[in-house]
């Protein structure tokens, strides 16, 4: 039994770490978020020592630590931008450290990193689910071992529905999110150059405050890709089976299956990680290369080989509606 510390354990995405961790018969000690509204501890953690301040936090952590009953592990479920920091601390206590994705948001922080790891002898893993879900392996296998003229032509469709709660929050902030090719998109970037090969050319048709579209060459795959958290975006048969997400990859023409298996991947995750086959930094790399050229791109507008849906209205703001 390894003894885990986890920070952001009141966030969205905890829950399935605290789940990983408790089905790979391990333990959480401590944990800590700004928000008290944590009592989903109770059902996998309830004996977990909890904080809301990190000085309070850091002082019980080391405390554990100098009477030789710390922590091999810490998970970081914090907002995207506080990850860079929250993985430091965790190396710094000795532990290695399990960081939700992305890993940081622009490429030189996997400098920093990196260099962390060395100077404190851990190691830092990332979590990029779709690399073992295994309909996205055969997938891989298959054009591992086709004998293919020419690139596949790949459609990438992601619209998961969020209210104005989103754009309030820290999400809704590109500075503190990445924007949103990060946030809701970058483990299907590394899914599809996982498969497919490097970036050869990054191009971006539309960036708003609710949607992205754009076209990435990959050495095998031309694809076109849209991401949206607008309902408006949704297609007519989404709406009509009152679903709020639609997610779909088309390849040569062809859906690719794969919504099925999402929710178990983290503990699949874990499993790799604790046996050392983790993702780590290297692994990250090239997806987060590609989500913070989208973010600094300018984008084209709609020419060239662009997403159909790229041609839907845009709406307002909601913020700038409400004033």
């Amino acid at each position: 039994m390894s003894r885990f510390t986890m920070m952001g354990v009141g966030g969205y995405i905890a829950i399935r770490h605290l789940k990983a961790i408790k089905e790979t018969g391990n333990e959480l000690v401590s944990a800590y978020d700004r928000s008290d509204s944590v009592g989903i501890m109770d059902s996998y953690f309830p004996h977990a020592s909890f904080f809301t301040e990190q000085e309070l936090f850091d002082r019980h952590n080391s405390l554990l630590r100098d009477k030789g009953e710390g922590f091999e592990w810490a998970t970081v479920c914090t907002p995207n931008y506080l990850h860079d920091s929250h993985v430091r601390y965790g190396l710094r206590m000795g532990a290695n450290v399990i960081c939700e994705k992305p890993l940081v948001l622009n490429p030189w922080n996997l400098d920093g990193l990196a260099n962390a790891e060395e100077r404190e002898g851990r190691r830092v893993y990332t979590i990029l689910q779709l690399r073992l879900h295994p309909s996205v392996i055969a997938l891989k296998s298959e054009v591992e071992k086709a004998q293919k003229n020419g690139k596949y032509e790949v459609d990438l469709t992601y619209i998961t529905s969020r209210g104005n709660w989103y754009y309030a929050s820290w999400k809704g902030d590109p500075v503190k999110s990445g924007g949103l090719a990060t946030n809701i998109g970058v483990h299907f970037y590394d899914m599809l150059i996982w498969i497919f090969g490097p970036v050869k050319q990054n191009v971006v048709h539309i960036s708003t405050h609710d949607r992205v579209a754009g076209f990435l060459e990959l050495e095998k795959a031309r694809v076109r890709y849209f991401l949206s958290i607008n309902e408006e975006c949704l297609p007519e048969e989404a709406v009509a089976n009152g679903k709020r997400t639609f997610r779909s990859i088309r390849v040569d023409g062809s859906e690719f299956e794969f919504s099925e298996g999402f929710t178990e991947l983290h503990t699949e995750s874990y499993r790799h990680i604790l046996k050392g086959e983790g993702f780590g930094i290297e692994d990250v790399r090239p997806c987060i290369e590609v989500v913070s050229d989208i973010r600094h791109a300018q984008p084209v507008g709609l020419m060239g080989d662009y997403h159909p849906l790229a041609r839907k209205p845009l709406s307002a703001h909601p913020f700038r509606w409400s004033r």
